[in-house]
């Protein structure tokens, strides 16, 4: 058999180039991840790794679409390896049942962690330097202080019946933001 394997970072990323880029590669079955790659708990993946038996392959779209580290990588073709399954990566062009594509494999690998390491070093200096000059991360704050305390009256105000006047959609509606908003900032003080 052959048995697709798909993975997205974020359930708002859409599978669909990978899913038919691995039905045009003739997968019997394909099996999508919706979880970082760097999370060692892929349910589909352990699925995957189930259904293989001697003589199948594996294809993916990606290396890094199976994983993130060398380390990982290895595991998982060791696996595979043990089991007689075959991978197949279409972009790069690999396929484990050659010499050839092992060798390239490992090679590839190790550049695609490298690469990963690369961007979490920058994304790690860029912070430092915004803090540096006072910035902080995060989303900025939907309600300013006057808004904030506005809410927090409205939230506190008592009607003649001795029930709270207004209710927390009616506070949101009022300031235009989400009861989850406005909850966050009642929750803070």
């Amino acid at each position: 058999m052959i048995i697709g394997y798909s993975r997205v970072s974020t359930r708002e990323q859409n599978p669909e180039a990978q899913y038919d880029a691995l039905a045009e590669a003739g997968c019997d079955r394909i099996y999508i991840d919706k979880v970082s790659g760097t999370l060692s708990r892929r349910p589909e993946l352990e699925k995957v790794l189930d259904v293989l038996r001697p003589g199948d392959t594996l294809v993916i779209t990606r290396l890094d679409r199976l994983g993130r580290s060398v380390k990982m990588l290895k595991e998982i073709t060791d696996r595979l390896q043990e089991i007689g399954v075959s991978l197949r990566v279409l972009t790069q062009n690999i396929d484990t049942s050659t010499p050839e594509g092992r060798l390239f494999f490992h090679m590839l690998a190790a550049f695609a962690e490298w690469e990963h390491d690369l961007i979490v070093t920058r994304t790690r200096e860029g912070l430092e330097a915004a803090r540096a000059r006072g910035r902080v991360g995060g989303r900025r704050r939907k309600l300013g202080q006057r808004q904030a305390e506005l809410a927090r009256q409205m939230y506190e105000e008592v009607g003649p019946d001795g029930k709270r006047r207004y209710t927390v959609q009616q506070i949101a509606d009022e300031l235009g933001v989400a009861r989850t908003t406005i909850y966050g900032y009642l929750s803070k003080s």
